[in-house]
């Protein structure tokens, strides 16, 4: 199912005990419709106060229910903060998370003069301009397959911190800036890392070459402060062969 969520509220996708968490929304829902619980699958595991428009889940059931009417009668039971946007069937041997090839993310950084009320749960406001060529200048650097530890927050033991980036790039439009960037997989808060470090690349706090002694440093968290949750989306997760069609 493809999902759209408001992540505000919620201590991320993944089910915690006592904590409220899209997951457990998805799977209470799923419930309540097919009278017998499912473990929802996410293809990214979106932190506390991330938001998604393009998260990808997949559960089993063996109702033979019409696609548009379950995303009906789930969405009459999930909370107003998230919708099931489409449904699909899938072989068996569909993983929703291994089969991904990408995943597309946004951070929306609003730096007007003033601050905005009806934007403050999907961007970061930084109140003077930022230095976007700059910024894209680093980007340039964040590209291919290389090691990205500099940007991980923690990491478990012997995992690799290697990733492959597709696409990173800033663009501003008006008073809203928005770093977009496109890869295989991420490292823990790999990109509110990225994100706190070309803020302050933007900033003039620093500049590129210390951008770029940082990043070959490969050091756990070296990237840190990371910035707050609430200006990343989840904005897409791309496979082989598109969702809808036979997999």
């Amino acid at each position: 199912m493809l999902v759209e969520y408001d992540g505000t509220l919620y201590h991320g996708f993944q089910w915690q005990v006592a904590l409220p968490t899209v997951q457990d929304e998805l799977e209470k829902a799923i419930g309540r419709v097919f009278g017998k619980a499912s473990r929802v699958m996410a293809a990214s595991r979106t932190d506390a106060g991330v938001h998604a428009m393009g998260q990808v889940v997949s559960f089993w059931t063996g109702s033979e229910l019409d696609k548009m009417a379950l995303v009906r009668a789930l969405n009459h039971y999930l909370p107003e903060d998230i919708a099931v946007k489409a449904s699909y069937r899938v072989s068996a041997e569909f993983n929703v998370r291994g089969s991904a090839v990408s995943r597309e993310y946004c951070y929306r950084i609003l730096s007007g003069t003033t601050r905005s009320p009806l934007s403050r749960r999907f961007s970061l406001f930084v109140p003077r301009p930022l230095n976007v060529e700059l910024m894209n200048e680093a980007c340039e650097l964040l590209g291919g397959e290389q090691d990205y530890a500099s940007f991980a927050s923690s990491l478990d033991d012997g995992k690799t911190t290697i990733r492959n980036v597709h696409e990173a790039g800033v663009v501003r439009k008006g008073e809203v800036t928005v770093f977009r960037i496109v890869a295989s997989s991420f490292l823990p808060h790999q990109v509110r890392s990225t994100v706190g470090l070309l803020l302050r690349l933007g900033r003039g706090m620093i500049g590129i070459r210390d951008f770029r002694d940082i990043m070959q440093a490969r050091r756990v968290g070296l990237a840190g402060p990371v910035a707050p949750a609430r200006g990343v989306c989840l904005m897409k997760v791309n496979y082989a062969t598109p969702l809808g069609s036979e997999l």
